[in-house]
């Protein structure tokens, strides 16, 4: 009995280093090409009376010609999860994490209001990603419309 207990949590703990393997490979992956950065995201703002640190998702964000690629860090899924588009984005306003968002997100970060076609979406990330996110979307080619407050 106690060797047949020991067999399933052997089995399990190494399920369990192979799936943060996994984790580790996937990120080294999408950060080969390079221009990636780390970017919590809102998709969907929290709805009246729920916390403002609640729906915030960690990923890493990847530039890729004229959109960025935003990924789950906790998937092991080889695509994006979203893809924005540099001429569909809209930045309305730049903020620091307030309650219990200081909590959900990375130390350091500010939360990026945008708009993205019909949809509001929030991303937080340092001030020196920030810096680059906001020079690549001024960096649009003559004759895209660039909104950035």
């Amino acid at each position: 009995m106690v060797l047949a207990f020991l067999a399933a949590a052997g089995a399990v703990l190494g399920l369990l280093v192979l799936g943060l393997f996994g984790f580790g490979v996937r990120r080294r992956v999408i950060q080969r090409s390079g221009g990636t950065f780390d970017c919590s995201a809102r998709f969907r703002p929290p709805r009246a009376g729920q916390s403002p640190g609640k729906n915030w998702l960690y990923g890493v964000a990847r530039y890729n010609g004229d959109h960025v690629e935003w990924f789950r860090v906790f998937s092991y899924s080889p695509r994006p999860r979203q893809t924005l588009q540099r001429d569909r984005i809209q930045v309305r306003d730049r903020r620091r994490p307030h309650g219990d968002e200081e909590l959900a997100l990375l130390p350091g970060a500010v939360v990026l209001s945008c708009r993205h076609d019909s949809h509001d979406i929030e991303l937080a990330m340092s001030e020196d990603a920030l810096t680059g996110f906001l020079a690549w979307l001024e960096a649009a080619p003559p004759g895209q419309r660039v909104n950035v407050a």
